[in-house]
Parts: structure tokens; C-alpha cells; sequence
């Protein structure tokens, strides 16, 4: 790991981007009567940029690479 802070990560910065385009998708009328759905992409969304946040923080890279499977896990969720 090369960055110091998380927000330094590109990985952060792609999650974050996507967490903002699935709040301006889900926040459109179509989504309007999906609200299970639209609330789920969310916090799948939201659960990426969690967990790799969790993961830079914690202790050792074998708790990193835990959560990076945890962020891929909510990819694949929200895909």
C-alpha cells in the first residue's frame, strides 16, 4: 500500500463515484416503485466503500485482503 490516507486510494475514489451514480440512478422516478431494490443497491453501494475503508485501517494485510473479498462480494451484489 502506497497511500497514507484512504481517501488517497483510487480503488476509495471509484467506490465513491459509484455510490454517487447508484444514488442519482435509484433517485429517479423508475426507481420510485422499487424501493426494496433501490434501497439494496445502496447500501451494496455503500458497503464497498465501507469495507475498503475497514480494510486499510485494520492491522496486517491479511485482514486487508479480508475486507477487499468482503468490497468484491458487494460488487458483485450490486452487478
Amino acid at each position: 500500500m502506497c497511500a497514507n490516507r484512504f481517501e488517497n486510494l483510487s480503488e476509495w475514489q471509484k467506490a465513491r463515484e459509484l455510490t454517487r451514480e447508484i444514488y442519482l440512478l435509484t433517485g429517479k422516478e423508475d426507481f420510485a416503485k422499487e424501493w426494496a431494490l433501490s434501497n439494496q443497491m445502496r447500501r451494496a453501494a455503500i458497503s464497498i466503500q465501507s469495507n475498503i475503508v475497514e480494510g486499510f485501517e485494520s492491522v496486517g494485510n491479511k485482514k486487508y485482503i479480508q475486507f477487499l473479498g468482503i468490497a468484491k462480494a458487494s460488487a458483485a451484489e450490486l452487478r
